[in-house]
């Protein structure tokens, strides 16, 4: 596909109106912006970006180790493969890299404000628009688009202490690079996705670890390997042979959904791979018995890692089984009572994912936020549009995530959908769309008819797909295929359509905002 290049000068400004804007420009918001573009290559559309570049998630976590746990051919855009993968499953600083490179070479930097951090949002229903509120002034949109991720914002245990530890403490999320390990005793609270990362990484200079794990992960081998010179020569030449691959790796990943949400008495298999490994890295019984999950397999997301567990086996290594309950000066105390004295302490205790920070400030028809319409238990119709909050769509919204496959699979059909509701708005002239109740309650219904019997719900774990009112609100619960046939195109009859707009001209409400801001 060619590229569509709008310069490479990033803006300077916010301007004061804009049909579209895009919030995040991470694999959401790159994708929303490329779909949206490629519908109407004249579209009016800006994207606002917190931080001093592209990339999201992918900017942000620089801690060791950090990789992506979906094949590279796979976890990147399909109208932008990249023929120069290095391994099988790509570090963070070349995912980081490719986003860059998508941003440049289809020209998303010449329509993005940089440093813009989104304060606030209001549905004025006069203007039929968007009044954002952001670090860098007020701007009146016709259609806004949250593509803020669900990992964005770090999440901390609410223990006692933080504050008193007299050490080196950080997220995973927020590495502190000047921080040298070698040498020193590390606490590490939790053992998910990014700690199987980092911790291996840690290890080879650091005294002593003491990692705290409230529960164990199911490990399964992770196949990785580095990509050949004649095999990304033959992709450069032949993108057929790429893209077949990519296929073939979007199949192998779907038919784990079989054993996932479909025939759950297939999950044993995956169980005697995990515990085959579990035995061969670690010998010591006591130790691979703290190992061991009490949980089905797939109940939380399958871990890759090849270092994770000999990592644990090592004698400067201690596994304590208990969660974190107080920080002291001098170190952790841990669930059980017992104080570890450590010279630094690193969190990889996961983000807000089920209650993202942009739901507390975006206020729709009825003044309340997302967050207070949510309740606790976020929903919208096919994870992009929720009722009350007109010509306001979601990225990576509620039951939306996968335990299997690549995200951006997903991104890339909400993004169809967008497109397709905003070129039937321009060609019907419509000012805005809000989703009707009952077509978003129905479908939601059958969201949670449809995890039923998953074992994401039924695995007998405690996880966080699981919002405070105990809903599964995260998972998608079935193949990838059936989402992006649903999303293909947008149905405006399930929604309130307003075709005329009222005399009101949105610079009023703009010029409104501005004044209650400076007062």
């Amino acid at each position: 596909m060619t590229a569509i290049t709008t310069g490479e000068a990033p803006l300077a400004a916010l301007p004061t109106h804009v049909d579209t804007l895009i919030v995040g420009t991470g694999f959401a918001g790159l994708a929303a912006a490329h779909r949206i573009l490629k519908g109407d290559r004249n579209a009016d559309v800006i994207l606002i970006e917190r931080a001093g570049d592209v990339g999201g998630t992918w900017r942000d976590n620089t801690y060791p180790g950090a990789a992506c746990d979906v094949p590279s051919n796979l976890y990147s855009f399909s109208f932008a493969p990249s023929p120069d993968w290095s391994n099988n499953y790509a570090r963070q600083p070349e995912i980081f890299s490719y986003l860059q490179s998508v941003a440049d070479d289809f020209g998303f930097r010449g329509r993005t404000l940089f440093d813009c951090e989104l304060l606030g949002g209001r549905w004025d229903p006069q203007s039929s628009r968007w009044v954002v509120e952001t670090s860098r002034g007020v701007i009146s949109a016709k259609v806004l688009v949250a593509a803020t991720g669900t990992l964005s914002n770090p999440s901390l245990p609410n223990v006692p202490g933080l504050a008193d530890f007299s050490g080196t403490m950080f997220h995973s999320a927020t590495w502190d690079h000047s921080f040298d390990p070698t040498g020193k005793r590390i606490a590490v609270v939790g053992t998910g996705a990014s700690a199987i990362q980092f911790v291996p990484e840690l290890a080879r200079s650091a005294a002593h670890l003491t990692v705290l794990q409230r529960t164990p992960a199911w490990i399964i081998p992770r196949l990785d390997r580095p990509v050949g010179k004649l095999e990304r020569a033959l992709y450069r030449m032949l993108p057929s042979t790429q893209k077949l691959a990519r296929g073939g790796l979007y199949l192998y990943r779907e038919a784990y959904v079989v054993a996932l949400a479909k025939f759950t008495f297939l999950l044993p298999l995956f169980k005697l791979l995990a515990m085959s490994q579990l035995r061969r890295q670690v010998k010591d019984p006591v130790l691979r018995k703290k190992l061991t999950p009490k949980f089905t397999i797939g109940c939380k997301r399958m871990l890759l890692s090849n270092t994770w567990l000999p990592t644990l086996a090592r004698p400067d290594v201690n596994l304590v089984d208990h969660g974190v309950s107080a920080v002291t000066a001098d170190g952790v105390v841990d669930s059980s009572g017992v104080e570890h004295k450590v010279d630094a302490v690193i969190f990889g205790t996961g983000f807000t994912a089920t209650e993202p920070p942009v739901a507390k400030v975006l206020h729709g028809t009825d003044g309340r936020s997302l967050a207070d319409i949510w309740d606790g238990s976020p929903n919208a119709y096919r994870g992009t549009t929720v009722h009350g909050f007109p010509n306001l769509f979601l990225m990576y919204g509620p039951n939306t995530n996968l335990g299997h496959s690549s995200i951006v699979y997903m991104l890339e059909s909400q993004a169809n959908y967008i497109s397709s509701a905003l070129q039937q708005m321009g060609d019907r002239k419509v000012f805005s769309i809000n989703v009707n109740r009952s077509s978003q309650d129905f479908y939601n219904s059958a969201i949670d008819e449809g995890l039923d019997g998953t074992v994401w719900n039924s695995g007998g774990c405690s996880s966080w797909y699981f919002d405070k009112n105990g809903r599964n609100s995260v998972m998608w619960p079935t193949f990838t295929w059936g989402f992006r046939q649903l999303l293909r195109t947008a149905d405006l009859s399930d929604y309130e359509v307003k075709t005329s707009e009222t005399p009101r001209d949105a610079e009023v409400s703009v010029s409104h905002a501005q004044e209650s801001e400076s007062a």
